[in-house]
């Protein structure tokens, strides 16, 4: 397999990535054919996830500019995946000129294209981080550098939750990313689950087989599950809702089944 000019020496381009496979369900031409096999593979028991894909950015779009209404002007985004049309910075930007963002992802490819996106830009950065290690995150100058911690920021864990085990607690990451932020910050965050799907679960077990067997488990958590992650937080309305529910700006019946296979929301620190 040819390496395209694109691709960071430091990968191995015959595994798949789930950023690259999200990359694909968005219709994106940052993945391989490792990524597209594994992709169609789960995409035999959940035909519509690209539905639910395009759902998920829409929420996330909504969500960057109630953010930026409520006056926030500063966000972090982590699990930020690889550039695609609706980014963070281009949609808090246009609500807010003065948005600043931080980007944080520990997938090569995606940082790649994030600090070739970024080039130039002084109110936007990227940092190679894992979300199950929040200190190096906090810590890192970057961060530091457009983020002011004293100030309310709009923390964006967007379809990354569900890659996270429990055996790494991601409930314990997310506390103590809360516990950094000043009073008053934003979590804004989408999370996979059996709840809402227009088929059994059973069928969709097969899909989470499939991340299983490419060493990505993709863990799918119950409503109450997802609840415990805002903990800290007051409830933003319509609360923790399907994907089109969350403040739609067009008719949630006229969405596509599988756009509702996926719970969003948005919590406000105290």
């Amino acid at each position: 397999m040819e390496r395209p000019a694109w691709a960071p020496r430091s990968i191995d381009i015959s595994v798949p990535s789930v950023s690259r496979i999200y990359d694909y369900y968005l219709g994106g031409s940052h993945n391989f054919e490792v990524d597209r096999e594994a992709a169609r593979k789960v995409m035999e028991y959940l035909p519509g996830l690209p539905k639910t894909m395009q759902a998920n950015r829409a929420f996330l779009r909504r969500a960057v500019r109630f953010a930026a209404a409520e006056g926030i002007t500063q966000f972090l985004d982590i699990g930020s995946g690889i550039p695609t049309f609706g980014n963070v910075h281009e949609v808090a930007r246009a609500a807010a000129p003065e948005a600043r963002v931080v980007y944080v992802d520990h997938d090569p490819v995606a940082v790649a294209h994030s600090q070739a996106v970024l080039q130039g830009n002084e109110r936007a950065d990227v940092i190679a981080a894992d979300l199950r290690k929040p200190q190096e995150i906090l810590a890192s100058p970057r961060l530091q550098h457009l983020i002011d911690l004293n100030r309310p920021v709009a923390l964006l864990l967007v379809a990354i939750l569900h890659f996270v085990e429990d055996a790494d607690d991601p409930y314990a990451a997310v506390a103590e990313l809360r516990e950094a932020l000043a009073p008053g910050s934003l979590l804004i965050l989408t999370h996979a689950s059996y709840e809402g799907m227009p088929l059994p679960a059973e069928r969709a077990e097969g899909a989470v087989d499939v991340y299983k067997d490419i060493r990505n488990p993709l863990i799918m958590r119950s409503r109450d599950d997802v609840a415990r992650f805002f903990e800290g937080y007051d409830m933003v309305e319509p609360g923790l809702v399907p994907l089109p529910l969350w403040r739609p700006e067009s008719a949630p019946e006229d969405e596509d089944p599988f756009a509702f296979s996926g719970l969003a929301g948005v919590g406000r620190s105290a």
